[in-house]
């Protein structure tokens, strides 16, 4: 009977642990997922916006001592920025094929990396008093930081104004309809620009919060921190069904907890990556169409 309980622990605290990293990928696919959704362009350029929200929570927690602040200001700067990456990047490529905004996204990310590295040093920053490290007991015998706590609790809340956003307003209607029928939507008085807009604000936002707390569970950003991250999500958005945010949302849980066991049972093979991408392409060959998705 103990070694059940104990087998039953280990995997409760394993589904917890994946259930955690699978939020943080939810952030970032969502993101990812709602761009794609609008405009047909794999924005690559996302994971470098999830690395700056990094480096802004950091910097603003630093100097203010507020991770609440910091999330703020990271959602409002990194909300900025994904705009003017589409008006200034995507907008003039929209009436080319969809292979040079994806080019033009690859570079602008390149270049975001080399910024970071100038501006902020190649070895990376941490939290000079890291915030919610304290662990309290959720479960006899299983731990979580309040940190761990507060990524499950702010993913739970923004995917569900994301939900109630797109289903129960009039924004969330035009949003829906310009994913459609860009050009019907417009016909019927939807300001399909304004929609781009609030959409790039938003899923730019989203990766804000995802980098911030990413520093904050591992007390550390770097120039690269957004490279893994974003590769997985490009592919979650597949996995889910290109466009179809219930499939990101599941894809980005089933992958957290696959590596979480993973890590365990398949560790000395391989290692936490190479498990979510074994996974990834797994899944792909058995239904390419995503989870979600119909044939």
């Amino acid at each position: 009977m103990r070694g059940a309980s104990s087998i039953a622990m280990l995997f409760l605290d394993l589904t917890i642990q994946g259930l955690v990293q699978g939020a943080i990928y939810a952030l970032i696919a969502l993101g990812l997922t709602l761009v794609y959704g609008l405009l047909r362009i794999l924005h690559v350029v996302h994971a470098a916006l999830f690395t700056m929200g990094g480096y802004a929570g950091v910097v603003v927690t630093n100097a203010t001592g507020s991770l609440a602040l910091a999330l703020v200001v990271a959602m409002a700067v990194v909300g900025a920025t994904g705009v003017g990456i589409y008006r200034f990047a995507y907008k003039p490529l929209l009436d080319k094929p969809p292979l040079v905004a994806l080019m033009a996204s690859i570079g602008l990310f390149i270049v975001a990396e080399e910024a970071f590295r100038l501006i902020f040093g190649a070895y990376g920053l941490s939290f000079t008093d890291p915030p919610l490290q304290t662990h309290v007991e959720i479960l006899p015998g299983i731990f979580l930081s309040h940190a761990r706590i507060a990524v499950v609790g702010l993913a739970v809340v923004i995917i569900g104004l994301l939900a109630w956003l797109s289903a129960s307003t009039r924004t969330g209607i035009s949003w829906r309809a310009t994913v459609s029928d860009p050009p019907v939507a417009a016909s019927f008085g939807v300001d399909v620009e304004k929609v781009r807009y609030l959409n790039f604000f938003i899923g730019s936002a989203l990766a804000a919060v995802a980098g911030t707390m990413v520093a904050l569970l591992n007390n550390l950003v770097e120039p690269t921190m957004g490279a893994v991250p974003a590769y997985k999500a490009l592919a979650i958005i597949v996995l889910g069904g290109l466009g179809s945010a219930r499939g990101a949302l599941a894809a980005s849980l089933a992958l957290g907890v696959i590596e979480s066991f993973g890590t365990i049972y398949l560790g000395d093979v391989l290692d936490r990556d190479a498990i979510a991408f074994a996974f990834l392409i797994l899944v792909l060959m058995l239904r390419p169409q995503g989870l979600l998705a119909r044939g």
